[in-house]
This record gives C-alpha cells, sequence and structure tokens, in this order.
C-alpha cells in the first residue's frame, strides 16, 4: 500500500493529508452525501462522478493529490475535504493563473472546529506556489468571507421562457439548421467560437485544446459538471455555431437552459435561434422522460446580464435570473493590478484622463493601494498605509470591496450608494477611478 502523503497531525485522533487516487471510492461516497441536493434524485451521485473522475480520469491541470482530507487516524473515516483545480483567466484578454477550490465539505459533527480553516491555509499555499494570483470559488452565501473572499463577479443569471413561447414551424417548413454532439475533430471550431463569446467578457476562462478534449470525451457519463457539447449546422452541413448545456434538467426536471451559445460573426441570432429553443425543447422533454421526473416546460439562457440572444427574443423571455457571484481572492493586489496594467492604460488612453499625471492614495482602512500614474502611464503600483489616519487617502473602500470595483462587478458609484464608507475625495479621483475601472459583465466557463 502507498504511504499516505501526512501534512499535518491536527490532534484528537486526525490527520491532514493528501488524496491519492485510492480515495476515489471513499471520497466519491463522502462528497455526494455532503453536496448532493437531497431534494434532487440522482444529484448525489452526479457529485460522486465528478470526484472519481478527477482521482482517476487524467484532467488537464488537477492532480491526483490535489483534494486535501481529514481523517480519522485509526479507521481512515473522512471527515472534511476540499481541492483546488488550477486553470488559466483572462482580463481583458491578459493571462493570469486562478486556483479554484471547490467540493469543500466537512461532516456535521465535525464542523465548526477550524478543518476547513486549516485545509483553505494549505490549498492558498498550493496555489501561491503555482502563481496563481487568484483564487476563485463558487458557494453558499458569506461562508467564504471568512477565509479572505469577496463576493466580486458574475455568476450565472440569465432568462427563461415558457412552452406557449416557444416558436412554432410554419406547416411544411423544415427545420433550418441541426444539431449534432461534437467530437475532437471540432475543436479548432470550438475554439474560435469560443474566442468570439469571450471577447464580450472582461474575465473568462482559458479553453485549450486539452481542456476542449477533456470536455468532450474525458468525463464520464454521470459527471455533474459533464456538458452536452453541439455543434449547430446549416442545411448544407456547414458549422455556423455551438451550444451547451447540462445532461440532466434543473429545476426538478422541468427546466433546461444553455450555459453557452455562441454563433459566427456575421450571422443573424434572429434567424437561428428559434431553432435553437425548439432544440431545446426536444432535449428536454427527452431529459424529464428519462428522469421520471415533473414534464419539461421551462426554456432558457443561462448566458449573465448580457448577450446577443436577449435583443431577440425580449418577450419569450418573459422571466430573469439574477446573477449570483464569484467569489474571489487577491492576496496580493498590487501585484495583481501590475499584472492587468495594459489594460489600465488602454482605458485611461480611451478616457478624459489620457495623458494625466498624478498620485491615486487608495484606503482600505486597514492597508492601501497607491497608483502612481506619468503623462498616463501606470508608473508604480504598490501597497500604502493610510496615514495619519486610516481614512486618510483620496478614495476608500471597506473590506475587500474594492474587488467589485476590479472585476467590474460594480461601478464607483454604485459602491459609493451601498457603502457610506466608500467615498472619493476629489473630481479627479472618482473620474480616474471610473476610467480605470468601469463596471464590466462577465460570463466565466470554468474548467471543473
Amino acid at each position: 500500500m502507498k504511504t499516505k502523503s501526512i501534512l499535518r497531525d491536527l490532534g484528537d485522533g486526525l490527520i491532514l493529508r493528501r488524496s491519492t487516487r485510492a480515495d476515489a471510492d471513499a471520497l466519491a461516497e463522502f462528497d455526494g452525501m455532503i453536496h448532493g441536493e437531497p431534494d434532487t434524485p440522482g444529484d448525489g451521485e452526479r457529485v460522486a462522478a465528478w470526484v472519481r473522475d478527477l482521482l482517476v480520469i487524467p484532467h488537464p491541470s488537477f492532480d491526483v493529490g490535489d483534494f486535501t482530507i481529514v481523517e480519522e487516524a485509526r479507521t481512515g473515516k473522512i471527515i472534511s475535504s476540499l481541492n483546488l483545480i488550477s486553470q488559466t483567466w483572462l482580463y481583458a484578454g491578459i493571462q493570469f493563473g486562478v486556483g479554484r477550490p471547490e467540493l469543500v465539505g466537512t461532516l456535521p459533527e465535525y464542523r465548526n472546529r477550524g478543518l476547513v480553516r486549516l485545509q483553505f491555509e494549505v490549498i492558498h499555499q498550493w496555489s501561491a506556489e503555482r502563481g496563481e494570483l487568484v483564487q476563485a470559488i463558487t458557494g453558499i452565501p458569506y461562508y467564504y468571507r471568512l477565509f479572505g473572499y469577496e463576493m466580486a463577479m458574475n455568476l450565472g443569471g440569465g432568462r427563461l421562457g415558457y412552452l406557449p413561447l416557444i416558436p412554432k414551424l410554419k406547416d411544411g417548413e423544415q427545420e433550418p439548421y441541426r444539431f449534432r454532439a461534437a467530437r475532437l475533430e471540432d475543436i479548432p471550431t470550438l475554439s474560435e467560437l469560443y474566442a468570439v463569446s469571450c471577447a464580450r467578457s472582461l474575465v473568462s476562462c482559458v479553453w485549450g485544446e486539452a481542456e476542449w478534449r477533456y470536455e468532450i470525451s474525458g468525463k464520464s457519463a454521470d459527471n455533474v459538471n459533464r456538458y452536452e457539447i453541439r455543434i449547430i449546422e446549416d442545411r448544407s452541413g456547414e458549422a455556423v455555431g455551438f451550444l451547451a448545456h447540462m445532461h440532466f434538467n434543473w429545476a426538478a426536471g422541468t427546466t433546461l437552459p444553455l450555459i453557452m451559445y455562441e454563433l459566427k460573426p456575421g450571422l443573424s441570432w434572429a434567424e437561428v435561434t428559434p431553432s435553437v429553443i425548439r432544440y431545446i425543447k426536444t432535449v428536454g422533454e427527452a431529459q424529464a422522460a428519462q428522469a421520471n421526473k415533473e414534464p419539461f416546460g421551462v426554456f432558457g439562457f443561462w448566458l449573465s446580464e448580457r448577450h446577443p440572444v436577449y435583443d431577440v427574443l425580449k418577450d419569450r423571455l418573459p422571466r430573469q435570473r439574477r446573477p449570483y457571484a464569484w467569489y474571489l481572492r487577491v492576496a496580493d493586489l498590487p501585484t495583481f493590478l501590475r499584472r492587468i496594467t495594459p489594460a489600465l492604460e488602454e482605458r485611461l488612453a480611451a478616457s478624459a484622463y489620457a495623458g494625466h499625471t498624478s498620485e491615486l492614495k487608495i484606503t482600505f482602512y486597514r492597508s492601501g493601494l497607491k497608483l502612481s500614474i506619468d503623462k498616463g502611464r501606470l508608473a508604480a503600483i504598490e501597497a500604502w498605509t493610510p496615514e495619519p489616519q486610516g481614512h486618510s487617502g483620496d478614495a476608500a473602500f471597506p473590506g475587500l470591496t474594492f474587488l467589485q470595483l476590479v472585476f467590474g462587478y460594480r461601478s464607483f458609484d454604485e459602491l459609493e450608494e451601498a457603502f457610506p464608507d466608500c467615498w472619493h475625495e476629489s473630481d479627479d479621483a472618482y473620474g480616474l477611478l471610473n476610467a480605470l475601472f468601469p463596471r464590466q459583465v462577465s460570463d466565466l466557463w470554468p474548467i471543473s
């Protein structure tokens, strides 16, 4: 038996260690129980399949030892666990490394003992060692604020419609577009179309050939994060777009939304989308019948706040689903801002502050940031200690709210409206912050 990679003896008969391939079944059972929705039949099994895939099937950016496990030393019983899925994201086209913690869970009787905090310390260290400037996680409200995260970027959201609003073909009319499963030879087409989609998003995730290959043919059928990817073809067989959706219906089986939908530039969304909606209906009904759940009745597009499809379906998508938020952690903010400096300077050059020279001191009350601008260039970005008081400086952001501005989640006006202790001292401070960090929507498809 391979020796376990023990990270720490926690006392009280518990150890913290790294995962091995031998943990696949036990960890899958643990996470399926912890994370499966009890009111959603099959959900625990789908989560378990995801965990098993991570430990058994080669993954583009996840190693078999990238789970942390707290277990009883005597029995080997898993008490708590989480993992780190590394990936590369883009900010306005600029690459940076991201560590994505996921599958965070602890048995109820062992909660509130600091076990999750200990594991976050470990994976934050792993992430830093990998050169990842940001950590990002999806999860329950508030909880991850305890570990240095801020809800700072759009997650999901979209619009939904109902059966009576599905456009019908005219008598004798043939479907103008058809849909087929994506194949490995489609990866260049998928990459090209995906790049078009990413251009509309401030932050996006890099999908290279390995990621597409893993998504198309690497995941097991029941993996909760496996998506059905379809190539959209016209009658001549030419690929004109692609879409992606879950392999099971949402909301007790009644709803099937697309989580990705893109067309080649120059095509009419108004012409292609009716066929797409009819496709959703066909698949939604089949998946509902297969699962023996409530009948399908809702189609949708979970494409964040803005997407071309919304412009052509105003009356057919009457229900809006408000976006949730990604939790983001940036341990070294000056270093991250230096990484994205080309994007910031480009914004300045296109603003009323082109060629401007000044200093901008930003207080977070217990720490701060100083931007030195020289003729429109960011000459220096460095940590700054507010002095003589915590509320000194040209502008203020309480807690980690500045991350909401950096990642386009909220405008400066919105933050000032929401937080009385968010303010600016001068017109220049206000103008520069708006020029550097305008509100911009992100719709990110992460690596799972």
